[in-house]
C-alpha cells in the first residue's frame, strides 16, 4: 500500500510541477481590448520565517503599482508537497484586479527551511511573518489582509485567522476543520489517505520527528499512542480555535468536494455552523482539490471565481452581491445547477427513515465487493463521468454482508446532506470494524454508491449488545424514479485499516425499545 501510494504521489507531483511551472513563461505584455498592457510584476524572494528559517516565496504586484498607493494583500501558503509556483496563475489574476499576492512554500517542503510541522505552531507563526514581510516590502494595505489556500494552505489559513487579527478574509479550499475527524473519523484510520500524505511528505520535504512518530503509531494501529495522536490533531484543527476566529471577525469562505478522500465534507459543514462572522460554504462534485484544480492551470473555475468575489467584497469593499446571496451553495453529483440555502441545516431539511428490522449475522475480515473504491480515481470518475463505485446488490455474499433495502421510489429522491445510521451491534470479539454504504439501486439490482463511512470499536464485552450511531459522509445525489436505496454493511474496505480479529462475527439487531434505522436527508419539496 505504501509503495503504491508513493508511486501515485510521485506521478501527481511531477505532473503538478510541470503544469504549475507554465505560468512562468507568460509574456510580459497582455492584450486587453486591443491594447497592450503591462502584466503584473513577479519576483522570487526569500522571507525569514519563525525561528529564522528561510521561506521560498514569490510576490506578484499590480502592473500599475508606483509606490503612491496601497493594495489589499492576499497570502497563499502552498499545498502539501507542492512547489512555490503552485498559485502563480491565480496570483497573476488577483494582481490584475488590484491585489498584492505573496505565495510561499510551507516550511519543511522543497527549498524552504525547517521541517514539516503539519500546520503546527511554527507554521502559523510563519504566516504572520509573511504578512509582516509583505507590509514592510510591498505596497500592501495593513487594513486589508487576506489568506487563501488549497488543502494544506487552507488549513494554515484558517489557523492563522485565529491567531492574527490582521487577517480580514479567508478562502479555505479543500481544507480541514478537524484533522482527526478527517483521517480518523469513526475511530478508523483512513489508510490510503494517510499513506498518500506520508509518501508525499517524504518525497518533497523533511517530516519532523514528531510527525514521523505520529504517522508510525497511526499506520501500525498503536492504541497506546491514540490519545497523544488525538491531542496532536486537536492542536492543528481550526475547529479547536473557532472562538478565536469568531472573536477576530475574519470573513471565512469554505469550499470542498463531496468525495474528498482526505477531508470529508462533514467536518467542514460542522465547522461552518459554528462560525459567527461573515461566512460562505460551497460543495461541488469531485475529490480532494479537484474542484479548484483547473483554476490553478488558468482554466475557468467556479471555486476560484467565488474566492475572488469573496475577497473583492471583504477586502476591496466591492458591492458584488456576495453579502446578499444565500451563503450555502451546493452542486449535486448528478449534475444540474447550483442550489442555494440560508444555512447547512436547510440543505437536507426533510428526512426519511428507513427501518432496519430483523436480525442479520455476518462474518468479518472479508471484502464483500461493496467498497468506497480507490482514493482519487473513484471520485474523479464520479465527478467527470457520474460513475461512482458500483456493486450488484443481489450478488453480495450475505455471509459477510448485511443488506437492507427501501421500497421502490416512484418519484426522484434528492438526497442532500448527512445520512445517519442508528443500530445495535453485538460482536463475538472486543474489537471490530464495520463500514456502512448507501447505494442507489436500479431495477436490475446494480447499486451506485451514494455515500458511506467506517466505524471501529475497541474494549467491548463480547456478546453484549451496544448502540452504534454513525454519520455517513455528506453528499448531494439524486436517486432516479423507479430506484430504491440500500444500506449495505460489511467489515473490509481498502480505504481503511480494519480491526477485526480472526473469526469474529457481528450481529445487527433492532430491539423493540430502540429500533434501528437509517435517516436519509432529502431536499425540501
Amino acid at each position: 500500500m505504501r509503495t503504491t501510494a508513493i508511486g501515485t504521489v510521485s506521478a501527481a507531483l511531477l505532473a503538478g510541477s510541470a503544469t504549475a511551472a507554465a505560468p512562468v513563461a507568460l509574456p510580459a505584455l497582455t492584450a486587453q481590448n486591443g491594447a497592450a498592457t503591462a502584466s503584473p510584476d513577479v519576483r522570487f524572494v526569500d522571507i525569514e520565517g519563525d525561528g529564522g528559517i528561510v521561506l521560498k516565496a514569490n510576490v506578484v504586484t499590480p502592473a500599475d503599482a508606483d509606490g503612491r498607493r496601497t493594495y489589499p494583500v492576499v497570502v497563499l501558503p502552498t499545498s502539501w508537497g507542492m512547489p512555490q509556483i503552485e498559485y502563480l496563475v491565480q496570483a497573476q489574476k488577483l494582481a490584475d484586479s488590484g491585489y498584492v499576492v505573496v505565495s510561499y512554500n510551507s516550511r519543511g517542503f522543497w527549498q524552504s527551511g525547517g521541517e514539516i510541522e503539519t500546520a503546527g505552531p511554527p507554521d502559523i507563526a510563519d504566516a504572520s511573518k509573511v504578512i509582516d514581510w509583505a507590509l514592510a516590502n510591498t505596497p500592501a494595505d495593513p487594513e486589508r489582509v487576506g489568506m487563501a489556500g488549497v488543502s494544506y494552505g487552507a488549513g494554515i489559513s484558517l489557523l492563522a485567522a485565529a491567531k492574527d487579527k490582521r487577517i480580514k478574509a479567508v478562502a479555505a479550499l479543500s481544507g480541514w476543520a478537524d484533522l482527526i475527524d478527517s483521517i480518523y473519523n469513526g475511530r478508523t484510520q483512513h489508510l490510503q489517505a494517510a499513506a498518500l500524505l506520508s509518501g508525499a511528505g517524504y518525497l518533497t520535504g523533511r517530516p519532523s520527528a514528531e510527525l514521523q512518530e505520529i504517522m508510525t503509531a497511526f499506520l501500525t494501529s498503536d492504541l497506546t499512542k491514540e490519545q497523544a495522536m488525538i491531542e496532536w490533531g486537536r492542536k492543528r484543527s481550526p475547529a479547536t480555535y473557532v472562538d478565536e476566529i469568531n472573536a477576530n471577525g475574519a470573513a471565512v469562505m469554505l469550499g470542498n468536494a463531496w468525495g474528498d478522500s482526505l477531508f470529508p465534507p462533514n467536518q467542514y459543514a460542522d465547522f461552518y455552523e459554528r462560525l459567527s462572522g461573515p461566512k460562505r460554504l460551497e460543495f461541488r462534485p469531485g475529490d480532494h482539490a479537484t474542484a479548484e484544480g483547473t483554476g490553478l492551470l488558468g482554466l475557468p473555475n467556479d471555486t476560484w471565481t467565488s474566492a475572488h468575489r469573496w475577497f473583492d467584497h471583504h477586502l476591496k469593499g466591492a458591492d458584488n452581491g456576495v453579502n446578499r446571496e444565500q451563503p450555502v451553495r451546493v452542486k449535486t453529483r448528478s449534475g444540474g445547477v447550483y442550489e442555494n440555502y440560508p444555512d447547512w441545516k436547510s440543505v437536507g431539511a426533510d428526512r426519511k427513515k428507513i427501518a432496519l428490522g430483523g436480525s442479520q449475522h455476518i462474518g468479518t475480515g472479508v471484502d464483500s465487493g461493496a467498497n468506497g473504491g480507490l482514493i482519487f480515481l473513484s471520485s474523479l470518475l464520479d465527478q467527470f463521468a457520474e460513475l461512482p463505485p458500483m456493486a450488484s446488490i443481489p450478488l453480495l455474499p450475505r455471509s459477510v454482508t448485511a443488506v437492507w433495502q427501501s421500497e421502490r421510489y416512484w418519484t426522484e429522491q434528492q438526497v442532500r446532506g448527512t445520512a445517519k445510521l442508528h443500530t445495535t451491534v453485538t460482536s463475538t470479539k472486543g474489537s471490530g470494524t464495520l463500514v456502512a454504504y448507501l447505494y442507489d439501486v436500479g431495477p436490475l439490482g446494480l447499486g451506485k454508491l451514494v455515500t458511506g463511512a467506517p466505524y471501529t470499536f475497541h474494549g467491548r464485552t463480547p456478546g453484549q449488545p451496544f448502540a452504534v450511531d454513525l454519520e455517513l459522509h455528506s453528499t448531494a445525489y439524486d436517486v432516479p424514479a423507479g430506484h430504491r436505496l440500500a444500506l449495505v454493511v460489511d467489515t473490509v474496505d481498502p480505504l481503511y485499516i480494519e480491526h477485526n480479529p480472526a473469526g469474529a462475527q457481528l450481529t445487527f439487531s433492532s430491539p423493540a425499545a430502540d429500533p434501528s434505522y437509517l435517516s436519509v436527508p432529502l431536499r425540501q419539496k
